[in-house]
């Protein structure tokens, strides 16, 4: 039996892997843009500590390779009595490293948003939160759109770490046929097509946003 028909007899392994990491990187994609959201919010805030929190935390995850911070909570926490599943663990990984990057991006695109248009709301009587939610947040998710598609692929093939903790996810299921069956080749190129699939469903739909997105302007 050759390498691909043994892939298919397993089929199910590999898609229980796929399933996870897709569940995996869209929870954390989610969950990391809506509190880099707010991250994002204190990156710009006027009162510098807060400012200066939001920047240490930025920087500290920039320079904290992912494969060590899975490791820390998973193998670490529990040295102070904190003890988690490594699903979940990998899931609370990925959105602790990656709101980070949410934020700056946002950021990023909140820095280049035009004066006039905060000056405009200002003259409409929008203040605080109310400014930032109607003014300010709607063209910046939009001007970083495309950056939070690169991210969100990011974060796919950055799940594919969590196998140092045993997640069962997608890289996980073919370094499982592999090692029963003895077909690295065929398995692990089953996963590449089944990541690629993703990531290109996810430009797509970068696309598409970002058409929407001119349309309304």
């Amino acid at each position: 039996m050759n390498g691909l028909a043994i892939v298919w007899d397993n089929r199910g392994v590999l898609l229980a892997g796929f399933a996870n990491t897709l569940t995996l990187s869209f929870v954390a994609a989610v969950v990391s843009l809506l509190l880099g959201t707010l991250l994002a919010m204190a990156l710009m805030a006027r009162a510098k500590p807060v400012r200066l929190v939001a920047t240490l935390y930025v920087d500290a995850m920039r320079c904290v390779p992912f494969l060590l911070l899975a490791y820390l909570i998973y193998y670490g926490l529990p040295s102070f009595g904190i003890r988690m599943s490594n699903w979940t663990s990998g899931l609370i990984a990925l959105i602790v490293y990656n709101i980070a990057y949410m934020a700056e991006l946002l950021r990023a695109a909140w820095s280049n948003l035009s004066k006039e248009s905060i000056e405009a709301g200002h003259a409409f009587g929008f203040h605080g939160l109310k400014l930032v939610r109607r003014i300010i947040l709607p063209p910046v998710f939009f001007a970083a759109v495309p950056m939070i598609g690169n991210q969100t692929i990011q974060i796919v093939k950055d799940s594919a770490f969590l196998t140092i903790i045993a997640v069962a996810e997608l890289t996980q299921a073919a370094m499982a046929i592999q090692t029963t069956y003895f077909v690295p080749f065929a398995s692990f190129v089953a996963a590449i097509a089944l990541y690629w699939i993703t990531c290109m469903a996810i430009e797509t739909g970068v696309a598409f946003v970002g058409r929407a997105a001119r349309t309304r302007q």
